[in-house]
């Protein structure tokens, strides 16, 4: 890739990452938008190390902006802090599950990230997924914080989260409609995604971000670490503006976003089968 696509490519990912679009979606939709004729094999063995680079920047954007709050989980290992460790021991549930079914469903998953009809299509139930969350948002849930979830609640929360491991599927539109589901208020249950979503994101770029050293493909990890510096100030800028709208839009949050989704997949769908 070049570097204007790289850069291209990194804003898009460091924005769609945390809004809950599917950045994976967008990582597979934008080649086609800008008609890129990218390399098939690149697409299929070396893609999802490069997009796990981007998503690093996303991490480190999550961790400075919720720094003093991982701050506080981290030293609750060290002292007494029983809120904070509880915390620690929620994050951790509920990141098992994507962790798990990752490393199991590697390779088919792999083959996934050049397919722009799936990814379309997905991102169309996603829409939906958003939209019947904001449904049991609306039908008296809601009210709880992340204090009073249970570990079983972590888990299913983590469960959702493997669906964004299918590009069309968003991370954290997943979570936080999991969240909805056993009653976190729109604030909690975005601030437990993105919680979730740091030593995810870590633990992806342990496992591909090596692949890139062995790659043979000249310049494409320098690429990538640039592309992850962009990734990582769009994400910055996406999440301080996403915990905003959660603040102030408690009825109707999640409802742009499925609308989102239902356009742009359908817009793909049509304009692939006409």
């Amino acid at each position: 890739m070049t570097i204007l696509q790289t850069m291209i490519f990194a804003i898009v990912q460091g924005i769609t990452e945390l809004f809950p679009i599917s950045s994976v979606a967008h990582g597979v939709l934008t080649p086609y938008f800008f008609q890129w004729e990218l390399d098939p094999n690149f697409l299929k063995e070396h893609f999802l190390p490069f997009l796990v680079m981007l998503h690093l920047g996303t991490a480190v954007a999550l961790l400075l902006y919720f720094g003093s709050e991982w701050t506080k989980i981290i030293a609750s290992l060290f002292k007494a802090d029983k809120e904070n460790r509880r915390l620690l021991y929620l994050i951790l549930v509920g990141c098992i599950p994507a962790g798990l079914i990752g490393l199991v469903l590697e390779k088919p998953l792999r083959l996934m990230f050049s397919n722009i009809t799936s990814a379309a299509f997905f991102l169309i139930i996603n829409g939906f997924i958003l939209y019947w969350g904001e449904k049991m948002r609306g039908r008296g849930q809601g009210q709880k914080s992340i204090a009073a979830l249970s570990f079983k609640e972590a888990a299913i929360i983590g469960l959702f989260q493997a669906l964004a491991l299918v590009p069309g599927f968003s991370r954290s539109g997943a979570t936080m409609t999991a969240g909805f589901w056993t009653g976190l208020k729109h604030a909690e249950s975005a601030r437990f995604s993105m919680l979730l979503a740091t030593p995810i994101i870590i633990g992806a770029g342990i496992v591909e971000v090596p692949k890139l050293l062995h790659t043979g493909l000249g310049n494409l990890l320098q690429v990538a670490i640039i592309g992850g510096v962009a990734s990582g100030i769009a994400a910055f800028i996406s999440v301080w503006t996403l915990m905003k709208w959660f603040h102030t839009n408690e009825i109707s949050a999640m409802r742009p976003f499925a609308w989102y989704c239902w356009l742009v997949g359908a817009g793909v769908l049509i304009s692939k089968f006409m």
